[in-house]
């Protein structure tokens, strides 16, 4: 689902309210529409407003008093595609409020569904919202993925008595590589050879600003961020003036086909290649898909983990 098609579901489920149910502890043969959110009137402030949607979501859908139609097209009474578009909202939610209020979010989502799964773990619903929130929160493509929030997710899957054994070594690896690098934390530093031949560090580049990208000088979707940002004159005056240097480091082992490209990127950009192979070997970033995007602070300190390539460039237009 495309980033605007998810901001308008969005903005038009903020405001509606919920109809209730009559709760009882027999399967209804019925369909139903998603049971929305009535937020209370003494929330007037939008970041208060956010933090109760995002809190209160699935309450209702997953009230384990009740259970409605399961069938190859429903989950608890709801349509597939429905019940993605409440993901989709979901998943904005969490990137429109705190980090720590989406982490506590995301445990709270979980034990919810938990109950849900183990009340009735014949509706599939437990994997079906696991399976969408993985689509929405880790997958490469997606224009809200957070691997904070699904290392949150991955690591409770991996203790719950609803994952079978076999998966869960898979969810605590993902857990692990989730974790690495934070919003908010320092980023891991490592060395690089520049195309100069010169061995430099990530931490001994000052800026105001530092956009680190893993890339690859054959890749179409790296090309197409370079003309992008080459098009926009307040980012290439930030670099100009200091205020933003980029730096474009290649983790694959081809260092000959680099070297043989390297020319295509910006002059402007710091460029180079991992020659100890640090990133990939030692892991030190989780690096699924390229380009992959790292905007960090004065301090290092990292703002944008492997984001969006849109995000990442709404904020640097405003930097």
């Amino acid at each position: 689902m495309k980033r605007s098609v998810i901001l308008v579901l969005f903005a038009g489920l903020l405001i509606a309210s919920c109809k209730g149910n009559t709760a009882n502890n027999q399967a209804h043969p019925a369909t139903r529409s998603f049971p929305s959110v009535e937020i209370p009137a003494m929330l007037t402030e939008g970041p208060d407003r956010l933090d109760y949607m995002a809190t209160h979501l699935w309450n209702r859908y997953l009230d384990t008093t009740s259970l409605y139609l399961c069938d190859s097209l429903h989950f608890n009474g709801v349509e597939e595609e429905e019940l993605e578009q409440q993901m989709g909202l979901y998943a904005t939610l969490l990137e429109n409020i705190s980090a720590q209020n989406g982490k506590n979010s995301i445990s709270a989502f979980y034990r919810q569904l938990e109950g849900f799964g183990l009340r009735y773990p014949d509706s599939r619903v437990f994997p079906k919202l696991s399976e969408l929130l993985n689509k929405y929160l880790y997958d490469p493509n997606s224009p809200v993925r957070n691997e904070d929030l699904w290392g949150v997710y991955a690591a409770h899957l991996a203790e719950s008595p609803l994952v079978e054994d076999s998966y869960k070594p898979k969810y605590r690896y993902e857990a692990d590589l989730c974790s690495r690098n934070p919003v908010g934390s320092v980023a891991t530093d490592f060395a690089f050879t520049d195309t100069q031949g010169r061995v430099r560090t990530l931490h001994g580049i000052k800026a105001g600003h530092l956009l680190l990208v893993f890339g690859n000088p054959g890749c179409t979707a790296c090309r197409e961020l370079m003309e992008q940002m080459e098009r926009l004159p307040g980012i290439n005056a930030a670099i100009s003036d200091g205020r933003l240097k980029v730096v474009d480091v290649f983790i694959d082992p081809e260092i000959d086909q680099w070297k043989a490209q390297v020319n295509t990127f910006p002059k402007n950009w710091i460029c180079g290649y991992d020659h100890r192979m640090a990133v990939t070997e030692e892991r030190l970033y989780h690096v699924r898909g390229i380009p992959s995007l790292y905007l960090l602070d004065e301090n290092k300190k990292i703002l944008l983990k492997d984001a969006p390539q849109e995000k990442v460039l709404d904020y640097l237009a405003g930097i």
